[in-house]
């Protein structure tokens, strides 16, 4: 196992979904069980199934001087970065070290895919993209994090991470390694994925997407539901004990490498992870008060994941997933089950699991369908990919 890391403090965190702009309607929508998925209205041939969409990304509009980045998936990153005081907090810390000592990593399973199916549908009479649409940089996979850091100028380090679900949450561990090798002072990390037409009708094509509001851990759960979202963090070295009082303290990362989509039958590759970011946060599982599991409402997945949470943490542990409230958002998902378990710890807010009725007999009781409240010193998260991406997070109080 690996030794334990120096925490870093999360100075700034804010997440984007269907449920809403900024942590506050998220944190409303978890204290309530309120979900934001809806009938699918997305796209000209909307497939039977429930989406969690963001409102209003028509209506954003990008400044003039970053017009050509126009696509939904930098829109929606543009509404994420302006929640929660965000760029001021950039600001801060890039007067503090420095744009060239700030790293830049995002996660993000499609980028801006959507806006290349639209260039395709708009070929000319020679077969090329209009005139408007021949934009290399943003029909690229780091089409996200360029536009970011002109957003925030930044200069240092930066890195797009497409590892499926797990890729935004792998983010937080590409940052404390640029950090404790001194190749940046601070990062912000974060990830952004939007609904577009190979995200519904390619999940579809597997059989994996629900035809009603997805039921995670249901006894008789049919697939996802496919949402859009965006989230940021800024960490950074502590800078001492009155700073920010939430920390990484741990991360784990595994690839079993058993099939393209299909999980280890026995968890082998997640269970490596969690048992990293344990080791790494120097704590025992018995530590954990909350868990915020990757619960997709898929049957294999969530069978793999029920029986590792079942075997590894004790019955008091408070297990949920939030796929229910905003879907799930791929490449974004890391992040945004991140502030999830961030808001747990600053709150003491441990949400339910909603829409779900009968638990799976064959799951522990760990896992709960109504939120509760009460102190959390210790949070842990779980994303895991296609292909046997796995990563695991341990969050913290600067006190416990």
């Amino acid at each position: 196992m690996p030794p334990r890391i120096s925490p870093l403090q999360i100075s700034a965190f804010t997440a984007t979904s269907a449920v809403g702009v900024g942590k506050e309607p998220l944190a409303e929508a978890l204290e309530h069980s309120r979900s934001g998925l809806r009938a699918n209205d997305f796209g000209d041939a909307p497939l039977p199934t429930w989406i969690g969409r963001v409102d209003g990304l028509e209506d954003v509009r990008l400044p003039e001087a970053l017009a050509s980045w126009d696509c939904r998936n930098n829109r929606l990153a543009w509404l994420g970065l302006h929640a929660d005081g965000f760029p001021e907090a950039v600001a801060a810390a890039r007067a503090r070290y420095g744009p060239s000592r700030i790293a830049l990593i995002l996660g993000t399973s499609t980028s801006s895919i959507g806006e290349t199916e639209l260039a395709y549908t708009q070929l000319d009479a020679d077969g090329l993209f209009p005139m408007n649409q021949r934009r290399p940089a943003v029909h690229t996979p780091h089409s996200l994090a360029m536009f970011v850091q002109q957003v925030l100028g930044l200069t240092g380090p930066s890195e797009t991470i497409s590892t499926a679900c797990s890729s935004s949450a792998k983010v937080f561990a590409s940052a404390e390694r640029l950090i404790r090798l001194g190749l940046a002072d601070a990062a912000v990390v974060g990830g952004v994925d939007t609904l577009c037409g190979s995200v519904l009708f390619g999940f579809n094509s597997l059989e994996l997407v629900s035809s009603e509001p997805c039921r995670p851990f249901d006894a008789s759960r049919k697939g996802i539901s496919l949402g859009e979202a965006a989230g940021f963090a800024l960490v950074e070295r502590v800078q001492d004990d009155a700073g920010a009082p939430l920390r990484l303290l741990g991360y784990g990362e595994a690839s079993d490498a058993h099939h393209m989509s299909t999980p280890h039958p026995e968890g082998l590759g997640a269970e490596r992870a969690l048992d990293e970011a344990l080791a790494r946060a120097g704590l025992a599982p018995e530590a954990i008060d909350y868990i915020n599991m990757h619960g997709t409402a898929s049957q294999k997945n969530d069978e793999v994941e029920g029986a590792l949470v079942a075997r590894r943490f004790p019955a008091r542990t408070h297990a949920s997933s939030t796929k229910g409230f905003m879907g799930h958002t791929l490449g974004a998902a890391g992040i945004v089950e991140s502030v999830i378990s961030l808001l747990a710890i600053e709150r003491g807010l441990m949400p339910g699991t909603v829409n779900t009725n009968q638990l799976d007999a064959g799951f522990g009781p760990q896992i709960r369908l109504e939120p509760t409240h009460g102190e959390v010193r210790y949070a842990l998260t779980n994303s895991f990919g296609f292909g046997g991406n796995n990563c695991s997070l341990v969050f913290g109080k600067a006190t416990a």
